[in-house]
């Protein structure tokens, strides 16, 4: 944890997850903060939780501390705020560690599949760099020696080669913009963002965005809904987690339908929010008072799915890339090679 700093999704879990277990054993969240003050060595986490720990020593509402801390989402802060409103503060933290533990799962994920291919890329473009610039000077020479030159496709690459020895501070520079995108959009939420609001208008990627929406939908949903929150407030409060555009316009939509008399499972069925049997679930779960349950069981099934469709996109991304460096090599070097064989047969 930094002070001054919002904490990464692995610390709020963390966080939340002591939370809930000391407040489920009895103790009350000030002597909460003290014991988790007493086992922590991390000076930066020690000067938040001294921070928490002085504001409710002065009588503050657990939800005041956590807000004058300024390293807690809004989202975070309005949570505890119901559950203490609901005196289910306990299950409130233990559902927000579940749920920052899901939001870590996808970012991680999310994380993997574009690290992957980048170093592939990178290794690429470096191998295939290296070979035009110090590896084709060499066939040049032999070609020299043998009383001709290079032409036609090598010799453009050789050319290419010569330009990018002289001008290698632009290759370097290109690799360094290249590995800058790459923290920005794996290493920062405004990154996230971007590349998620890019890859909403590439048709294989949408869907495994709108994938992680409805998951985050579902999950956040289950979360409020859980803590005695109301379905129009958490519909309020859900569209500003779901990282999508579309899914947000949906969502204002369905709170539209509800204003107007509309049931929940009606509503979201009008915005073609889930499957007929994710409906049915949710229509239900509404009859049953167990749609907080229900909701929770379809954001693990699409956490599973988005997890399914990295694993398949990682399992064809790699021997794709694998075959695509090989056959650039190959015919790079055929390009030099035949032309050498047929001087050598000439002169044999």
């Amino acid at each position: 944890m930094k002070k001054g700093q919002m904490l990464t999704n692995t610390e709020i879990a963390s966080f939340c997850e002591q939370m809930a277990m000391v407040m489920k054993a009895g103790i009350t969240p000030k002597d909460g903060l003290a014991i988790l003050l007493s086992d922590t060595k991390d000076e930066s986490t020690r000067e938040i939780l001294q921070t928490l720990l002085k504001s409710s020593a002065l009588g503050e509402t657990f939800t005041t501390s956590v807000k004058s801390s300024g390293v807690f989402p809004d989202y975070v802060v309005n949570m505890i705020a119901i559950g203490e409103e609901t005196g289910r503060v306990d299950d409130v933290m233990q559902s927000l560690s579940d749920y920052y533990e899901h939001e870590e799962n996808i970012a991680e994920s999310i994380r993997s599949a574009i690290t992957y291919p980048f170093i592939m890329i990178v290794m690429m473009l470096i191998i295939i760099a290296v070979i035009i610039s110090e590896v084709l000077p060499l066939f040049n020479q032999v070609f020299e020696q043998l009383g001709t030159q290079m032409d036609g496709f090598s010799g453009s690459l050789l050319a290419l080669g010569e330009n990018l020895r002289s001008y290698s501070y632009i290759f370097f520079g290109i690799l360094f913009l290249l590995a800058a995108l790459f923290f920005y959009v794996t290493k920062t939420t405004k990154g996230g963002h971007l590349l998620a609001k890019i890859a909403s208008k590439i048709a294989p990627l949408k869907r495994f965005y709108d994938s992680v929406a409805y998951g985050r939908f579902a999950s956040g949903m289950s979360l409020m809904l859980g803590s005695g929150m109301g379905i129009y407030q958490s519909l309020e409060m859900v569209s500003h987690l779901v990282g999508n555009e579309e899914m947000e316009s949906k969502i204002i939509r369905c709170r539209s339908h509800i204003m107007e008399g509309d049931g929940f499972a009606e509503a979201l069925q009008k915005e073609h929010f889930f499957s007929n049997l994710y409906s049915r679930m949710i229509a239900l779960g509404v009859k049953t008072g167990n749609l907080d349950s229900i909701l929770g069981k379809i954001a693990r099934i699409y956490e599973e799915e988005t997890d399914r469709k990295i694993r398949n996109f990682i399992s064809v991304l790699e021997p794709t890339l694998v075959i695509s460096l090989s056959l650039v090599v190959g015919l790079i070097l055929l390009s030099v090679i035949l032309p050498l064989l047929s001087i050598m047969t000439s002169i044999g």
